[in-house]
């Protein structure tokens, strides 16, 4: 009877890490045979276990929603993670979640054995967060978005530009990503028929799923990468490309991902990309980072450099 409870937890374990599972991949992972499994699968239906059965020749099992919440199962450090992350979210850029995450978390420090709950406090009494304001979104939209992209389903919504233009967007998602302070889902635009990233905020409509499709190759072999590329200059007016004198870590340890993008060169320099609304920002910006560099791009970013340096040397001259 232990033996058996033990599998059946086993079993469980499995059908709630990967979406589908075949029948001979279950019983060769739980080290019995196919109808061992279907046997097992029946006794988790009867605990209340929404366990249905996929079509096929060697058949398949995948466990859905049900009409209740059944209890999961987390090994150690994915407790933890979820305890860390529910604290998160109570402090978090989403949208009437605050409430809910005290409560979830309440619930699941609850039931942590001691061990487990002194990590948790540990880390929530050493960890003060530095929260910066900025805009909010809605938990559902979220949630359709994610699944959309784990089922490969296509998203059709209102989206709002940076001049607040609405526009109806059809789009194929790839996957979120989260900068700590907004939300961006990278897809494929159907339209336009080119990879875009979409700020979460700005999507005004509820996604509606639609069409099924077939994944395409990623635009980066790094979504945040991507993004980071994309919001550090596409979004500006002014974009500007230079050589920073110096080691690309060191660059990266003065600077944000969310504001350059960063490529090595060699050893001792790298080219970064970035954006500003001003050139006036852009070059206070390139000062504030402290090292040496050379401007590629724009014509105008070099031109303005000359005027500052220009008037500079007046209000020296002036001085003297």
């Amino acid at each position: 009877m232990l033996e058996t409870s033990a599998r059946l937890l086993k079993l469980l374990s499995l059908l709630q890490v990967r979406r589908d599972w075949t029948g001979p991949e279950l019983a060769d992972r739980l080290s019995v045979d196919v109808r061992t499994i279907r046997r097992d699968v029946d006794k988790l239906r009867s605990l209340g276990y929404p366990v249905t059965s996929l079509p096929g020749a060697t058949g398949g099992y995948q466990l859905g929603a049900g009409a209740e919440l059944p209890p999961l199962l987390l090994d150690d450090d994915e407790a933890v993670a979820v305890a860390v992350g529910l604290r998160t979210a109570a402090n978090g850029t989403i949208a009437g979640i605050e409430e809910t995450s005290i409560r979830a978390l309440t619930k699941l420090e609850q039931v942590l054995p001691s061990r487990l709950r002194r990590r948790v406090q540990a880390l929530q009494a050493h960890t003060t967060p530095l929260i910066a304001a900025g805009p909010t979104v809605d938990p559902e939209t979220l949630t359709i978005i994610a699944a959309a992209c784990r089922d490969h389903q296509q998203l059709r919504f209102t989206y709002a530009s940076t001049r607040g233009e609405p526009a109806k967007r059809l789009v194929e998602p790839q996957g979120l990503v989260h900068t700590g302070r907004r939300w961006y889902l990278v897809a494929w635009d159907v339209s336009k028929e080119d990879w875009r990233t979409f700020r979460v905020d700005r999507i005004t409509t509820e996604p509606t799923p639609a069409a099924r499709f077939v994944p395409r190759e990623p635009p980066a072999e790094s979504l945040a990468e991507f993004v980071s590329r994309q919001v550090a200059s596409s979004v500006y007016t002014y974009q500007a490309v230079l050589t920073i004198k110096a080691p690309l870590q060191t660059v990266a340890e003065r600077t944000s991902p969310m504001s350059v993008s960063l490529e090595p060169i060699d050893e001792n320099s790298c080219l970064m990309r970035t954006g500003a609304e001003s050139l006036d920002r852009m070059v206070f910006h390139l000062l504030f980072i402290g090292l040496d560099f050379e401007v590629h791009e724009p014509k105008e970013l070099a031109d303005h450099i000359g005027l500052l340096i220009t008037r500079l040397q007046n209000a020296i001259t002036v001085q003297e």
